[in-house]
C-alpha cells in the first residue's frame, strides 16, 4: 500500500517533467515502488492462497505483469507519453483502495502472536466453513522458530531453496526475454515485418493469451512440467515467480525473496543493456543462439534441482528442504 506514493508521485513528476532529469526521478521513483511489489507480491499471494489454488493464483502476477505490458503498448500507439503516464498512474491508485480491504497474512500475524487476528484473516480468505484452527495449528507449528541469523544460512533447509531461487531468476532472464520485449520493433525490422511498430502488440499479446493458459493449468500439471514446455510465457514466465514464494521457510522468506529478485532485475537489465553489444560481437544469429543453449540448460537444471510443489502447503515444502 505504501508503494502507492511513489507510484503515483513518480508518474506525476513524469507528467509535469520539463527536463530529462525530471524523467529520470519520475522513472527512478516507479522503479522503486516496482522493485518492492515485484518482491512482496508474490509472497503476499503465497501466504493467503489455499494450497489447491496457490499455483493458479502465483501465476497471476506473472499474468498481471504482460497484461499491463499489452496495456502500454496498446495505448502507446495512440498516446503522447504524458497522457501515457497519467494513465499509468491510476492502477497505482486502484491498488491502494483494494488492498486496504484486505487482511495481513495469517502467517505474519501469528509471527507477531496475534493468533486471533491470524484466525479472523483466515475466516476472511477462507470463508466462515472452513476449519481455521486446524490451518492455524499448521501454521503455528512453523512460526514457533527463533529469528534468523546469517549463521543460519550454512544450513542446507536455508541455502538450497535460496540458491535454487536465485538460480531460477537468473536463468529466467538468461533466456533473453527482455531483449526481445523491449527490442521487439527493431528485430521485427530486421526480419522485414511489413509494420514493425505492432510487434511489440503482437509479442505481448501472446505472451498474455499463454500466461493465461499457464495459470489455469499450473495447479494440474505442476510446476517442473511447464518448465520443460517450450514457450516462456508457459512455463519460464510465471513459474520462477511462483516457485520463489513457496520453497523458502519463513523466517528467510523476506531475505531470500529480496536476494531472488535483486538477482532477476539485475540480469534483466544487463541482459537489455548488452544485447546490441552481443548482436554486433556475435551477430544475430550467434546471440539466438546463445540464448536457446541457455534454454537448454535450463531445462537440465530444473531436472536435476527444481522440487514439485504442486498440491502441498507452505509448511509442507520447508519440511521437505530440512529432509533432503
Amino acid at each position: 500500500m505504501l508503494c502507492s506514493i511513489p507510484y503515483v508521485f513518480g508518474y506525476v513528476v513524469i507528467i509535469s517533467a520539463y527536463n530529462v532529469w525530471m524523467l529520470y526521478f519520475g522513472r527512478m521513483l516507479t522503479g522503486l515502488a516496482s522493485g518492492v511489489t515485484s518482491l512482496v507480491v508474490p509472497v503476499y499471494i503465497s501466504e493467503v492462497s489455499h494450497p489447491k489454488v496457490r499455483g493458479m493464483l502465483g501465476s497471476c502476477v506473472q499474468l498481471m505483469v504482460v497484461t499491463g505490458i499489452l496495456g502500454a503498448y496498446i495505448a502507446g500507439i495512440t498516446l503522447k507519453w504524458r497522457w501515457l503516464a497519467v494513465l499509468c498512474s491510476f492502477p497505482s491508485c486502484i491498488m491502494l483502495l483494494f488492498m486496504s480491504f484486505m487482511p495481513e497474512t495469517p502467517r505474519f500475524l501469528l509471527n507477531q502472536n496475534k493468533r486471533s487476528e491470524a484466525i479472523a484473516a483466515l475466516r476472511f480468505l477462507r470463508g466462515p466453513h472452513a476449519d481455521h484452527e486446524w490451518e492455524c495449528q499448521q501454521i503455528e507449528a512453523s512460526v514457533r522458530e527463533e529469528g534468523l541469523n546469517l549463521s543460519e544460512f550454512k544450513n542446507p533447509s536455508i541455502y538450497r531453496p535460496l540458491l535454487i531461487g536465485v538460480a531460477l531468476m537468473f536463468f529466467q532472464q538468461i533466456t533473453g526475454i527482455n531483449a526481445v520485449m523491449f527490442y521487439a520493433e527493431t528485430i521485427f525490422e530486421d526480419a522485414n515485418f511489413k509494420d514493425s511498430r505492432m510487434a511489440s502488440v503482437v509479442v505481448s499479446s501472446i505472451q498474455v493469451c499463454f500466461t493465461a493458459v499457464a495459470a489455469l493449468i499450473i495447479d494440474k500439471t505442476g510446476r517442473k512440467v511447464l518448465l520443460y514446455i517450450s514457450g516462456f510465457a508457459l512455463g519460464w514466465g510465471p513459474v520462477p515467480w511462483l516457485l520463489i514464494s513457496e520453497i523458502f521457510p519463513l523466517k528467510a522468506r523476506g531475505i531470500s525473496s529480496g536476494a531472488c529478485v535483486l538477482t532477476n532485475w539485475f540480469m534483466a537489465f544487463l541482459v537489455t543493456k548488452e544485447f546490441h553489444d552481443f548482436i554486433g560481437f556475435l551477430t544475430s544469429y550467434g546471440t539466438f543462439w546463445l540464448f536457446s543453449a541457455f534454454c537448454c540448460l535450463n531445462v537440465t537444471f530444473t531436472t536435476f534441482y527444481v522440487p514439485e510443489t504442486k498440491g502441498q502447503t507452505l509448511e509442507q515444502i520447508e519440511a521437505y528442504f530440512r529432509r533432503i
